[in-house]
Order: structure tokens, then sequence, then C-alpha cells
């Protein structure tokens, strides 16, 4: 097992491993409660949606631990399942088992393209100091949303954000858990990320903010109503509403895995020479993922950029997605659990996670103007639209412009172009 997953070489043990799994499993946790919640304003079965979306997690896990040796969890996308109900379900007035084909359709191209190394060659000539960008852009994206769901941070109809009620129970054992989170990591505690999301959890429940569980064990919900659907509707793939809708999840899911897949890989040091080791098999892994996921019954799975707590306090093998998986395998018979793993138990992670990834600004060349603004516009449009996605198409479109501005175009790879073109027109048609 140890030269399976190449222990030696990557320096770190069992423990190092599992307790990496275990953090990470805690981080994503939540998927499986808000996963269901979500798809079920579509329309689709809250308790099937529970199960595919577990199943999906470790069959994700699974492949992309044991194919590319990654200490990465795939589950279905909190950007995407949203995206899945309230744009092409709600919005569009689509069917949820027609949108689940668009998904399944999405995962059968990303596969090819995955196997013809499409997808690898695009990651791979992508520019370094925008790789840099995407890293520190989605550590920033994910702090926001730390301090969002801790409630430090709330909307405001006159500044669009601003400090949330610090006073609120609820938001203040969010700020002890960052407290204690933050001293544990000064002071050199391994595991201090996890040790501290269980020091929360036990805290919440001692003062009686989070409900301890009235039961242990659950039944597993049945996969009858979403198991499959996806076949019978196979046929309305070649409207034209259903086609922008597969276009939609291609590239925002492409390059939400692919802004995860960097900024993780970079975290990890697995990043060599601008080259990101194994791509092909951690992208195939994806893919096939959201196949196998829109059978079972949910939304588009992706790299789940969570997966940088596990990462940050030791996780550097495929052993931590196996041990990933089989947290997600006993959730399935122990759901009543997860109900104690509340937003403002994981918000800590979250923000001290989001700023251990921030170190990758300071890689970025910020003497050279050229770079300097597509790194600065993909990495401020991530937490403020959102979207990963969003953040690196504004980064792709402005690049090539910028090095053409000086007449330095033979610099830019011709798949740059072709990219920055699609982007534009992506902006144009469908957002």
């Amino acid at each position: 097992m140890k030269n399976f997953f190449q222990f030696t070489e990557r320096n770190t043990t069992y423990k190092t491993e599992t307790l990496a799994g275990v953090t990470t499993f805690l981080s994503v946790a939540y998927i499986l409660v808000v996963n269901p919640l979500i798809l079920s304003q579509a329309g689709m079965d809250q308790g099937a949606v529970f199960t595919a979306t577990a199943l999906t997690a470790i069959i994700g896990s699974l492949l992309i631990g044991i194919l590319a040796n990654y200490p990465i969890a795939i589950a279905p996308s909190m950007g995407l399942n949203s995206f899945f109900t309230f744009s092409v379900c709600i919005g569009m007035g689509i069917e949820w088992q027609v949108a689940l084909t668009g998904v399944f359709i999405a995962g059968i191209i990303f596969m090819i393209l995955s196997l013809m190394k499409i997808r690898e060659k695009i990651i791979n000539v992508i520019p370094e100091n925008l790789k840099y960008a995407i890293a520190s852009g989605i550590g920033f994206f994910i702090a926001f949303i730390g301090l969002k769901n801790a409630g430090m941070v709330v909307s405001n109809p006159d500044t669009f954000v601003t400090v949330g009620d610090l006073t609120s129970p609820m938001t203040l054992l969010a700020v002890f858990g960052l407290v204690i989170t933050i001293f544990m990591l000064v002071r050199g505690i391994n595991g201090a990320i996890f040790y501290g999301m269980v020091l929360t959890t036990i805290i919440g429940m001692v003062a009686g903010l989070i409900d301890v569980p009235s039961s242990i064990i659950g039944k597993i919900p049945s996969l009858e109503p979403t198991f499959g659907v996806v076949f019978f509707n196979l046929n309305e793939i070649f409207t034209l509403e259903l086609l922008a809708v597969v276009f939609t999840f291609l590239i925002v899911a492409f390059f939400d895995t692919a802004g995860a897949l960097i900024a993780l890989a970079s975290q990890a040091g697995f990043m060599k020479n601008n080259q990101i080791p194994n791509a092909g098999k951690a992208l195939l892994s994806d893919s096939s993922a959201a196949v196998i996921g829109s059978i079972l019954g949910t939304s588009t799975p992706a790299t789940s950029v969570e997966s940088s707590a596990g990462i940050a306090i030791g996780g550097r093998t495929g052993f931590t997605s196996i041990i990933i998986a089989a947290c997600f395998a006993i959730a399935l018979f122990f759901s009543p659990i997860l109900a104690v793993i509340t937003t403002e138990v994981t918000a800590p992670a979250l923000i001290v996670v989001g700023s251990l990834m921030a170190m990758q600004i300071s890689r970025i060349d910020w003497n050279k103007l050229e770079v300097v603004i597509p790194s600065f516009i993909t990495i401020i449009m991530m937490p403020l639209t959102s979207s990963v996605a969003t953040g690196i198409a504004l980064g792709f479109i402005l690049y090539p412009l910028t090095l053409v501005a000086q007449k330095r175009y033979k610099e830019i790879h011709p798949i740059m172009y072709v990219l920055c073109l699609l982007f534009i027109l992506y902006f144009a048609f469908v957002v």
C-alpha cells in the first residue's frame, strides 16, 4: 500500500493521510445535506438525491485516489447544483429529468475530451502567472465563503457586503472556532484544522447551539426515483434550449474543475515546470464521476476545493481520497450525525485554508502590467461573482489582449486565442 501510493517519495504516513481524509470529508460533508435540499426544489426526490450524492462522492474520490494518486475529494458541485435548479429547471422551465440528461451528455463529452488529452493540454498551456492567479483567487473565494457561512460577512443593499452581527451566538461559535484553529495552526500542531472543527462542534452542543443527534443510524433512501432516468430523455438533447444548457455545463464545469485542480496541485507541491503530473487521469476521474452521478441522480460533480483542508494538514497521496470515500460510505448509514456539521463549524476551516491558498499570490510577477491586470481581475472576480469559472474566463480574455497590445502575440499559445474567443462568445450569448 505504501509503495502504491508513494508514501516515502511524498514524505507522508498512514496517520497523516487518514487525518487529512477525515478533515476533507468533514469540510465537504455539508454537500450530503445541501445538495438534496437544492435539487429537491427542482422536483427531485430528496432521499434519492442524498444516496446519489454519497455514491457519486465515493466513486469519484476512489477514482482520483487510485488512478491519479491525488489527495482530493470529488463530489457534486455547489455552484452547478444551483445552476441546475434555479437557472435550468426553474428559470428555463426544463424538467429535471431532461436537465439531468444534459448533465449526462456533458459528462460523456468530458470523458472524450479527457481520453483525447485535450483537457490536459488546455490546462498545461495556461501561462504560469495565470495559474498562480487562479490558485490564489480560489483561496480568496474559499475564505469569502467561510466568512459568509460564519455570519461574519452579510449582504447589504448599499455596500453589497458588510460586517455581520458579531454578537449572534452562531457567529460567536464560528469566531471561537476560527481563533482556536489559528492558535493551534501557528503553534505548529498537526491536524489543527480538524481539531478546530471537533472542538467547535463540541462547544456548540454543550452551549445548546447545535442539536445533539436524536439517533445515530438512519435508513439509506432508495435510488429508484432518479436512477437511470437520463436514458429516457436522450431525444431531447437536439433542442436548441438543451444544447445551450449542455454547453454551459461544459464551460462552467470544465473551468471550475481546472481551477480547483491547479490550485490544489499547487498547494500540495505537485506542479513542476508549469505541468501537473497525472492531470489526465485526474480529469478522467472527475468526468467519469459526472457520467455516473447523472445516472444515479445528481447534478455535475467536480474536484472539491474543500480538499485544500486535508492538503493543508499533510494529505499528499490518493490514500487520503480512499479515506474520504470510506467516510462518505459510512455517512450513508449515519446520516443523522451529519446534522451537527453546520456551516458555522466548517467556516473557520474554509477561512484558514483560503488564507493558506492565497499565499500563491506572491509568486505572480507583479512588476509587469500585462501580467498584473489579467491576474488581478482573475483573483478579484472569483469572490465577487461567486464563480471560479467567471474569474478564469475574464483572465483568459484579458491575458492574450494585453500581450497583443504589446505586439507579443507570438508568445501566446494558439489554444489561448481559441479560449479567449470562446469566452467572449460565452459572455455574449450565455451569461
